[in-house]
């Protein structure tokens, strides 16, 4: 199960948790509007149970990205699921 973002809207970062019912190889991505990659969060087999992930709206090279709506990406086995979030400056 992928959970909502907490806070949303955020400044300066938020909190995403899933869990997990097996282990798995995990992938947590943040897209931007346009379906680009902006982070990548997790990427690695993972063992059953809860997580979380803080994202302090930074892409892979840890520069800042801009102010909008982005979406964030869980695939782990077969399960696959987006949310939204929203950055705010």
């Amino acid at each position: 199960a992928l959970n909502q973002n907490f806070p949303n809207p955020f400044s300066p970062e938020t909190t995403i948790k899933y869990q997990l019912a097996e282990g798995t190889n995990v992938s947590l991505r943040i897209y931007n509007i346009v379906g680009q990659v902006v982070a990548t969060l997790v990427n690695e087999s993972q063992s059953a149970g809860r997580y979380q992930v803080r994202w302090s709206g930074t892409d892979d090279r840890g520069a800042t990205v801009s102010s909008g709506i982005y979406f964030y990406q869980l695939t782990a086995g077969q399960f696959q699921d987006v949310k939204r979030l929203m950055l705010l400056k």
